[in-house]
């Protein structure tokens, strides 16, 4: 098994968008090569740029209720895998923040997935980690409702505070999908 390390050490210094981040880059990633959950989701917020750990905000508190888990297990390397579409805080627009910088998906998931072979399960957080995973044509609520039909990839929608009315909307997501999800991590033995 090849050493994710150095890898990591290349994300954490990567520049390549640095003009366009209103912040600065701090690249956010937590991996490792024993890890079997990967969770893929948008970018960083203010409140993770600023701490440099993923999910370390509202939202975060909402998934690690989704999937049952405590910090300690959330946050253990050596079993979850964090990465987002978008690896720095992109800034604010109009209705909340930015989307993902484009550059960092194509520069680094292939990367980071090929030196991640023990992944079974890959949890696809928001509309931005479906549509460059899942490629297909359905809604985020479609692909949700059928997140059976795409093997190792789990879509879930965004834990953000801001989808309250989603959820709301959806009473089937906390009814069918959340057991479902849990039944499959259960599955990988966490």
């Amino acid at each position: 098994m090849a050493d994710i390390k150095p890898l990591l050490e290349l994300v954490r210094q990567c520049r390549l968008c640095e003009a366009q981040l209103p912040l600065g880059p701090n690249p956010v990633v937590r991996a490792s090569a024993t890890a079997r959950l990967l969770i893929i989701g948008q970018a960083p917020g203010t409140r993770v740029h600023a701490t440099g750990i993923p999910f370390n905000d509202p939202s975060g508190d909402r998934l690690r209720q989704w999937l049952q888990m405590d910090r300690e297990t959330f946050y253990d390397e050596s079993r979850v895998a964090i990465m987002p579409m978008g690896f720095c805080y992109p800034g604010k627009g109009k209705s909340g923040d930015l989307p993902p910088r484009p550059e960092c998906a194509p520069t680094w998931h292939d990367r980071l997935l090929a030196a991640m072979p023990q992944i079974e399960l890959v949890l696809l957080v928001g509309r931005y980690a479906q549509d460059h995973y899942l490629g297909d044509k359905r809604s985020l609520t479609e692909r949700v409702r059928h997140h059976g039909d795409y093997g190792r990839f789990f879509p879930l929608p965004h834990p953000s505070p801001r989808n309250l009315l989603w959820l709301k909307r959806n009473p089937w997501f906390e009814a069918e999908v959340l057991p479902a999800l849990r039944a499959r991590l259960t599955g990988l033995g966490r």
